[in-house]
């Protein structure tokens, strides 16, 4: 217990310095002056509030004729002044508080959106590795819970618990300077009680509540997954199943917030027995004094009035606590993310990639996604610039890994990857996916309009452009017949089009890129025959003049390559054209001929790449961020 303590305050204190410079940035003196103009405001707020119950005891004293005591200008004012003054006072109060907030406003959202576009590209420089084993719907939590607590914590921090310890030390002073140091002893007792068993109770709150927000989070994971497999769920009619396990979740989270709702019930309680006690014993001492002379009417008011003033922000004390500690949870949560290495990274000095023919080369690439089981063994290939090269195999024998070594979704762990002379690991990241188009086996398109899912191959080409790789993929006509044309909304992950559809809306942001280098990854596989031939005329009018690779399942679909590498347990089993391969009565001409014995050769289901597809070519179908 004392090791996750401590922990847990290492934790506090790495938040708190990792929150502290969108508080006090360099070179950002705007905020600055922000951040010091909202602690003057806060300053005066406190003053104020501590002198308005002067003015109600003078009022007092006024109306009661025992204001012997009081200040000459005091008595100047008459009872009508006092209460007048009283009114601003209390007014002039809330006028700085709500001052305070207004200027601190604008350094709160700041700090929000730095840190969530912070969050966001470092979400999408983490490796391939780390997206295909996060949950999308926890990972969205974690984002959410954490920025909101950014902006939290600085509010609270800075302008709550800062003017609740000067607002009691000054009503503390002023009780041992006006009155004696009992009416200050009895004071700073009911504080040190309400604040230590508010704290306790709190800490014992904050791990039911850490227990709700896992519930939380599984729930809310659950929600999602099943949401985006919604057609899954449909085909196999598991609406029952899915309403049970999602069930299941809420009720582990129904637990946890009843136990939250009857903790908060003996924190309020046991709250309001230590305040009113003090205030009790308190108002007694008071009382006593004005029966003996010493004290006025005023004085008993005063007391009774500051009493109140201090109770109204310790009841508050426990739930800022509270969400104090759970912001520094939930943004420890996000700091570990943030804090998350990315595995394949810029190399320092990195040069942008130069494609003058678009020449790629496998050099004796070994490649693993886990040491004890190896994918790729030594694979040497050479694909000559404006070259069509297929690649062919099993299930299981490194085809798409090939791809993502391309794409340099992760590393070689063995020999090299070569464009045209150039390393892939020793250029930058963007320039190397800026050379490359792949057409995936499923497209996935954004919850948006056509004009922006094309338009994402490059954002900035004219309109024309965008039609004419629109025409070029034969999706023009289809997109013109439908009400709202290029402005129509294709639904998420663009349920609202036929896969057809999908794959060509695909080939025409693809074309749009005009990259040098193609990658074709099963890109029809998922498609019925007519379709299938239909676009791979797209696909071959897209391939003209660049170099294009094609994993394929379907032999029929990449006859016409310049060669054909067939793949087998990681190596190289055979490697030419078409014909020769037939000719030569091996691994690839029997596969040609169970494939041709069949009636028909029906479409695979999507997602059924190969067996390696656990480590996933999702970067383009199902990336969990979005």
């Amino acid at each position: 217990m004392t090791q996750t303590r401590a922990a847990e305050r290492r934790s506090a204190a790495r938040t708190l310095r990792r929150v502290a410079p969108y508080l006090w940035p360099e070179g950002e003196a705007w905020v600055k002056r922000r951040v010091v103009l909202s602690l003057l405001a806060l300053l005066l707020a406190k003053v104020v509030s501590v002198s308005t119950p002067f003015f109600y005891k003078a009022a007092v004293d006024a109306l009661n004729g025992s204001a012997t005591a009081d200040p000459s200008w005091l008595l100047a004012a008459g009872a009508v002044g006092l209460t007048i003054a009283y009114g601003l006072a209390r007014l002039g109060s809330v006028g700085f508080n709500e001052l305070r907030d207004a200027i601190f406003v604008r350094v709160g959202q700041r700090a929000l959106r730095k840190l969530a576009l912070e969050t966001f590209t470092h979400i999408h420089r983490l490796s391939m590795r780390y997206h295909i084993t996060r949950k999308t719907g926890g990972l969205s939590r974690i984002i959410e819970r954490g920025v909101k607590g950014v902006e939290f914590l600085l509010r609270f921090m800075l302008l709550s618990i800062g003017p609740l310890v000067l607002e009691l030390s000054m009503v503390t002073v002023i009780f041992a300077l006006l009155f004696d140091w009992r009416y200050a002893a009895v004071v700073v007792i009911t504080i040190a009680l309400y604040v230590t068993y508010t704290f306790k109770i709190t800490e014992w709150r904050v791990k039911i509540r850490r227990k709700m927000n896992e519930q939380d989070t599984d729930a809310n994971q659950k929600a999602i997954d099943s949401l985006l497999n919604f057609e899954t769920v449909k085909y196999f009619g598991a609406e029952a199943w899915e309403a049970a396990r999602y069930d299941r979740a809420m009720e582990g989270y129904e637990k946890a917030a009843v136990k939250t709702g009857l903790s908060l019930s003996a924190l309020n309680f046991g709250q309001s027995l230590i305040i009113t006690t003090g205030l009790v014993i308190v108002m007694v001492m008071a009382a006593m004094g004005v029966s003996a002379g010493v004290l006025t009417v005023g004085d008993f008011v005063m007391v009774n009035a500051y009493m109140i003033q201090i109770t109204m922000p310790l009841n508050f004390l426990g739930t800022v606590y509270r969400e104090i500690r759970q912001a520094l949870t939930d943004m420890g949560e996000m700091f570990d993310l943030l804090d998350q290495p990315a595995e394949i990274v810029d190399r320092p000095g990195a040069q942008a990639l130069q494609v003058k023919g678009g020449e790629v080369v496998l050099d004796n690439v070994f490649f693993g996604y886990e040491a004890a089981r190896p994918i790729l063994k030594g694979v040497s290939l050479k694909i000559g610039a404006g070259e069509t090269v297929a690649i062919v195999g099993p299930s299981g024998s490194g085809k798409s890994t090939i791809g993502r070594l391309l794409f340099r979704f992760y590393d070689v762990t063995g020999g090299a990857l070569r464009i045209d002379g150039q390393d892939v690991r020793e250029v930058t990241q963007d320039s190397l996916h800026h050379q490359i188009g792949v057409v995936p086996q499923d497209t996935v398109l954004f919850n948006d309009t056509i004009l922006y899912n094309i338009a994402y191959g490059r954002p900035d080409a004219p309109r024309q452009e965008l039609i004419a790789a629109a025409q070029a993929a034969k999706i023009h006509d289809f997109i013109m017949s439908l009400p709202e044309g290029y402005e129509t909304k294709v639904g998420e992950r663009g349920l609202k089009l036929s896969g057809g559809e999908k794959q060509r809306v695909g080939i025409a942001r693809t074309l749009l890129k005009n990259p040098p280098i193609l990658l074709l990854d099963e890109a029809t596989s998922a498609l019925d025959t007519q379709t299938e031939r239909d676009i791979q005329d797209s696909l071959a009018a897209m391939g003209r003049g660049r170099t294009v690779i094609t994993i394929a399942h379907r032999l029929s679909t990449i006859a016409d390559a310049d060669r054909i590498v067939v793949l087998e347990k990681g190596e190289i089993a055979e490697i030419g054209r078409h014909e020769d391969l037939l000719a030569g009565s091996g691994r690839y001409a029997a596969m040609w001929a169970r494939q041709s014995a069949e009636d028909s050769v029906p479409a695979r289901p999507a997602g059924e790449d190969e067996a390696e597809e656990t480590a996933g070519w999702t970067g383009f179908r199902s990336l969990p961020i979005g």
